[in-house]
């Protein structure tokens, strides 16, 4: 499955981010914990530059706890700043502050030595859509700030935000990269709902993330639905047989007694998406 969206918004969000760098002292980029790399948007390395580096691996609650430690330390090999967090109910966002100070200290001791102080670190908040970083912002604020929505492209513009006398925060809007070199790459992106449904073919998709989940996580299937997973599924189209009793399961049938195996595909990406098929992390560290 091939998935390609770069809307022309995203062309001019990229070019608004370029413009502003130079007022930047850190970025903070939110991934998806479920997929860590493949919510990464690799233009960003490019845009930063010698910029100090905080990532967040932002849903962590709904990825794969054993994985989740891995992947932290994954990026902080490559020099980052990490943390896992879920922006939704708060959690790890207390340990977001000293954590952009250190990432900040080299700056912050050369306005020291130049006499310039209480000047206040400012960071540019990148990720791509859907991520959850309007969530965030509310969260790390404190109060509601940024727009937040769960369709990508909510936000629109950028907005400076005014954390305290000591941080400023740039929000962004959610982008995405050109071309996605690899089509998995794609494919998770629309599992987690970062590209718009309305180019996708979700009951294809669901089709793949059945032979995912019957291949790492076969119980996630079999708890939710109370269905026979087969050992055999290799294709996509093996898939199909477990659509249909997720439909008759859930009453998804058409007139004449056939399963909806559409319908039951919308079911099961947006119950994966909410959570609801238990904790699972898409892609794994090398």
């Amino acid at each position: 499955m091939n998935v390609q969206w770069y809307p022309g918004h995203m062309a001019k969000a990229k070019r608004m981010m370029q413009e502003n760098i130079k007022l930047i002292d850190v970025i903070i980029e939110l991934v998806d914990a479920r997929i860590p790399l493949s919510s990464k948007n690799p233009d960003i390395d490019a845009l930063a530059g010698n910029k100090s580096r905080v990532l967040l691996l932002n849903k962590y609650d709904m990825a794969d706890p054993k994985y989740n430690e891995m992947w932290k330390k994954y990026f902080e090999d490559k020099g980052f700043h990490t943390a896992l967090i879920n922006s939704k109910n708060g959690q790890g966002i207390n340990q977001i502050k000293d954590i952009v100070y250190k990432a900040c200290e080299a700056k912050i001791e050369r306005d020291r030595r130049r006499g310039i102080l209480n000047r206040p670190v400012r960071a540019m908040v990148v990720g791509i859509p859907n991520v959850g970083k309007s969530t965030f912002i509310n969260s790390f604020v404190g109060k509601a700030t940024a727009k937040t929505g769960n369709k990508p492209g909510v936000t629109k513009g950028k907005q400076w935000i005014r954390l305290s006398s000591k941080i400023e925060l740039l929000d962004t809007p959610g982008i995405l990269w050109p071309k996605f070199e690899d089509p998995a790459a794609g494919m998770r992106l629309a599992f987690i709902g970062s590209i718009n449904d309305d180019i996708i073919q979700m009951t294809e998709l669901s089709l793949e993330l059945i032979l995912f989940l019957s291949k790492y996580y076969p119980n996630a299937l079999k708890d939710r639905y109370d269905i026979l997973i087969p050992d055999n599924l290799e294709s996509i189209k093996d898939g199909v047989g477990v659509l249909e009793q997720i439909a008759t399961k859930r009453s998804c049938i058409m007139k004449g007694g056939e399963p909806d195996i559409d319908r039951a595909a919308l079911i099961l990406i947006d119950e994966f998406r909410n959570g609801r098929l238990g904790k699972v992390t898409l892609e794994f560290p090398e």
